[in-house]
């Protein structure tokens, strides 16, 4: 394993799931979910899902470059969800956005949706943002699919 490790951080609907898929890639070392992207210091599940905070539901993975690169976990969430669909995808907790830790996340996350718009020939409406403070969900939320059995999401 490397020493360099690496972090990436996205939402794009119930964390349980999305948290859940990106634990299967090899090369992710571990995640997290939280809550990103609001307005308010100290969110909690019930303030987010009343919608008055502004946070996605989000999951921070802590990957190996060595082992998987950030464009390979971008194609990853891309498969996750639809990069087209107009639905919540523009706000509220499950919206769809790539929470970028650098300019080279946020050059290869442009990247990739001007790419996809391309061949979808419509917009994508994934948000792509800089990082900003992750909260760190309640306990009974972290690796809630290994701990219950998934297929909840």
């Amino acid at each position: 394993m490397s020493t360099d490790l690496q972090t990436a951080t996205f939402a794009c609907g119930c964390f349980w799931g999305v948290e859940s898929k990106f634990q299967n890639i090899d090369g992710v070392i571990s995640t997290c979910v939280g809550y990103t992207g609001g307005t308010t210091e100290a969110p909690t599940y019930a303030s987010v899902c009343d919608g008055a905070t502004g946070h996605a539901e989000a999951v921070r993975v802590i990957f190996d470059p060595a082992r998987v690169s950030y464009l390979e976990l971008l194609d990853h969430f891309f498969k996750m969800h639809d990069p087209a669909d107009t639905g919540d995808t523009h706000g509220g907790q499950y919206r769809a956005a790539i929470f970028y830790h650098s300019t080279d996340q946020e050059m290869a996350a442009r990247r990739l949706c001007g790419q996809l718009e391309a061949s979808y020939g419509c917009p994508v409406t994934t948000q792509i943002a800089p990082a900003g403070t992750f909260f760190r969900a309640e306990e009974y939320h972290q690796d809630y699919y290994k701990k219950n059995g998934g297929g909840f999401c």
